[in-house]
């Protein structure tokens, strides 16, 4: 159930991902450490900006969706 929590919040942040040449892809949730695992992929994974995208972005809309989430980790 978490799992699908996680994927609806990425679909709010993967339009504006997708503008800038990039993608998102959902690794894994733990439900027992409250992490998420994430890969940044296309024009993301390279960009300077991705670590705070990762942080003030996606991260953000996640625990906006899903509160118990801890942290979200690029694999």
């Amino acid at each position: 159930m978490m799992k699908e929590k996680v994927e609806k919040a990425l679909a709010t942040v993967r339009p504006a991902l997708e503008a800038d040449g990039g993608n998102i892809e959902l690794i894994d949730v733990d439900e027992e450490t409250k992490i998420v695992k994430v890969r940044l992929m296309g024009a993301c994974s390279g960009c300077p900006m991705a670590q705070m995208t990762l942080k003030m972005g996606v991260e953000a809309a996640i625990k906006r969706e899903v509160p118990e989430i801890k942290e979200v980790w690029s694999v």
